[in-house]
């Protein structure tokens, strides 16, 4: 209570040059932790007012109808940031305004996804891979992504509210690419997942990690982040990578063209920026940072966290999503025909 006392007299009294400013924040759920919105708000004086999406459609659906007016500060992943940009819904980001920029790993950078990170600044990259709880299933039922058609599964699985990944895993276990275009392809996959349905307890966006936590579901595949989460509340819940190769992503940080508090908004990137931010957010959200100086920050058992950070043969088996343009609109119609039992 004294802190919270002592954050408002700061707010109040403290910044009264930027007193009024506000920033509009739109974010995955349980993607950032409220201690560094309070630390922001600290040290600039900026409002924050922030909100939160469980899925890139979801998101790209409201940023697209008004033309992100709303929204200073969005964090899609690579695919849609690429799709974002050509269709004009994001404002270009001013590196001059960052004074942290150096801190951010090179190897996440000029992507052809947005080249020269004109549009977007990385914030964090994971994985998609396998959960399970080890007092229910053995660690030898959970090597391949075929083992979630095991039987014994019926019901008791959980995934990702994510049409890309849902559909990526039925392109894999049928040899193909998690990026393909060819509709022949992506029909395969969905009839591959529309076998697997019967085993599916629940699709979460919101926290995958919740049905594992409550025994609802035994195993699935959850975002790396929510396996570490949940096995900070309960270390029976176990991350493995799968012998075909996990998926993996980048989530960006992005301002909508029709943002109106730019500034702030650059103000807040700037902020995430900072290598100690930067931690503290992996440490709270499981996923690995952008910022390289960050992890120098690191405890070794961090830094050795295989959820966190997969070896360096787990990231060569697996695949990055990238865009597929058009095709997209052939997942959606598979994916809705998913849900609708057709």
């Amino acid at each position: 209570m004294k802190h919270w006392l002592l954050l408002l007299c700061l707010v109040v009294f403290c910044v009264p040059a930027v007193a009024g400013e506000q920033l509009y924040i739109y974010n995955w759920t349980e993607y950032m932790p409220d201690e560094v919105l309070a630390e922001f708000q600290e040290e600039t004086g900026i409002k924050v007012i922030y909100s939160t999406y469980d899925s890139n459609e979801s998101m790209y659906a409201k940023v697209k109808l008004t033309r992100g007016k709303g929204y200073d500060v969005v964090f899609p992943s690579t695919y849609f940031v690429h799709k974002m940009r050509k269709e004009g819904l994001l404002s270009p980001i001013d590196h001059d305004a960052l004074t942290n920029f150096q801190h951010l790993d090179p190897a996440l950078m000029d992507q052809p996804y947005d080249p020269g990170n004109t549009y977007s600044i990385p914030y964090v990259w994971g994985s998609t891979a396998l959960a399970y709880n080890k007092n229910q299933v053995a660690p030898e039922m959970m090597t391949s992504w075929k083992d979630l058609w095991r039987p014994e599964f019926k019901n008791r699985l959980v995934m990702n509210d994510d049409l890309r990944e849902v559909l990526g895993i039925g392109l894999i276990v049928n040899g193909f690419s998690v990026n393909e275009t060819d509709p022949a392809r992506i029909e395969t996959a969905y009839e591959s997942i529309r076998k697997l349905m019967p085993n599916i307890r629940v699709f979460s966006g919101d926290s995958p990690k919740q049905p594992l936590l409550n025994l609802e579901a035994f195993a699935g595949m959850v975002w790396n982040g929510e396996a570490y989460m949940a096995a900070q509340e309960f270390p029976a819940i176990q991350y493995a990578y799968p012998q075909e190769g996990a998926i993996f992503w980048v989530d960006s940080m992005v301002i909508p063209t029709g943002a109106e508090n730019k500034k702030q908004a650059h103000a807040f990137i700037d902020f995430i920026l900072k290598p100690e931010i930067a931690y503290q957010v992996c440490e709270y959200i499981g996923y690995a940072p952008a910022n390289r100086t960050a992890i120098e920050l690191m405890p070794e058992e961090m830094k050795n966290n295989p959820t966190i950070f997969p070896s360096a043969q787990e990231v060569k088996k697996g695949e990055f999503q990238t865009d597929v343009g058009d095709a997209i609109l052939v997942y959606e119609r598979f994916w809705e025909r998913l849900k609708t039992g057709m």
